[in-house]
């Protein structure tokens, strides 16, 4: 009888393709990652077409390479894990159709995972998962907190009405003239600013749901305003503003909602969640609500990759969840599929 469940994972939902091979969902044996951001800096965000040219240029070399970092071949492998959605369509295409290939090839089941799924279960390749729990997710495309009260279980309990906080430091960043991906160049500039410029707080009363858009156009109107009258502002203290108005949103809804629902731990997850300022704040934060147990994953389980996914899959194949070879990219993918 074989011990060890071995998952390949595959990830191409926006501008990275990612392979990976992890044991037992908690053990990483390879991570794979080609990245595209130099392709896309010079057009200020990612272009659909040209990620889904670099992801079939690369898909079968990380594939490759994973699975040799990994010292297995694909008779070691139980099941693959991709990403079936959200994301950009001709991007999902190209991964969907790499697992379909080698689950025909070589009969190996395969399994759908939903983007956010992954970036959640990013947390249990650094820590035990103990339910029930509450993730924040904080990506360029989402701004979610998700309950869960058992393993495979998602309840969106508040996201965001129009721009998603990557979205909004991307657009922040743009507009004081730093290169994409905008976000951790505020982050840097942040840590060295001072939170002096007055910008709103969007808290929706009564709700767990987000928006940063009115912050977004706050922040520009304050620079055209500041140019209308030949002022100067320091760019570190607009960050450092802009920062604080979005991390206390989070952080304070993040709380309540974790009181409320009475959890047990907290994970963050998505790509923001590598925002230093953020990091920092959720720890202070939780200091005062020792019951809770927070997880933040280190900065490389942060970003897209596939270990995420497969630890992710390596869930649902244990609960019995399979694919078939009619699985298509989804880029409107809703995460409670898995319930």
């Amino acid at each position: 009888m074989k011990n060890n469940l071995i998952i390949l994972g595959i990830e191409t939902s926006c501008d990275e393709t990612a392979v990976s091979v992890v044991k037992n969902g908690t053990e990483i044996l390879s991570n794979v990652v080609a990245s595209q951001i130099e392709s896309h800096k010079r057009f200020g965000g990612v272009v659909p077409e040209i990620a889904s040219r670099h992801h079939v240029e690369q898909i079968t070399l990380v594939i490759e390479e994973a699975l040799q970092h990994a010292k297995i071949t694909y008779e070691d492998i139980d099941a693959i894990a991709v990403t079936e959605g959200p994301g950009l369509v001709g991007a999902l295409l190209i991964g969907v159709n790499a697992a379909k290939a080698v689950s025909f090839a070589h009969d190996i089941p395969i399994i759908g995972v939903h983007h956010i799924a992954g970036h959640i279960y990013a947390n249990q390749l650094v820590d035990k998962l103990e339910f029930p729990l509450l993730a924040l997710v904080v990506s360029g495309g989402h701004t979610e907190l998700v309950y869960m009260k058992e393993h495979g279980h998602f309840e969106v309990i508040g996201e965001t009405r129009d721009d998603a906080a990557g979205e909004a430091y991307d657009k922040v960043a743009r507009t004081l003239n730093m290169p994409y991906p905008g976000g951790p160049h505020i982050d840097r500039l942040a840590q060295v600013g001072t939170p002096t410029i007055k910008l709103p707080r969007a808290w929706l009363e009564d709700s767990y749901d987000f928006s940063f858009s009115g912050l977004k156009s706050a922040v520009i109107n304050t620079v055209h305003n500041a140019e209308q009258r030949g002022e100067k502002i320091k760019p570190e203290d607009l960050a450092a503003s802009f920062q604080a108005s979005v991390i206390e949103v989070l952080v304070t809804k993040t709380i309540k909602a974790a009181k409320e629902y009475g959890v047990k731990q907290v994970l963050l997850a998505g790509g923001v969640a590598a925002n230093k300022g953020l990091r920092a704040s959720l720890e202070n934060a939780f200091q005062q609500l020792p019951t809770v147990k927070l997880t933040v994953p280190p900065l490389s389980l942060c970003t897209d990759n596939a270990a995420m996914i497969a630890a992710a899959g390596t869930v649902f194949y244990q609960k019995g969840q399979r694919s078939s070879l009619n699985l298509n990219g989804n880029p409107g993918l809703d995460i409670t599929i898995h319930n």
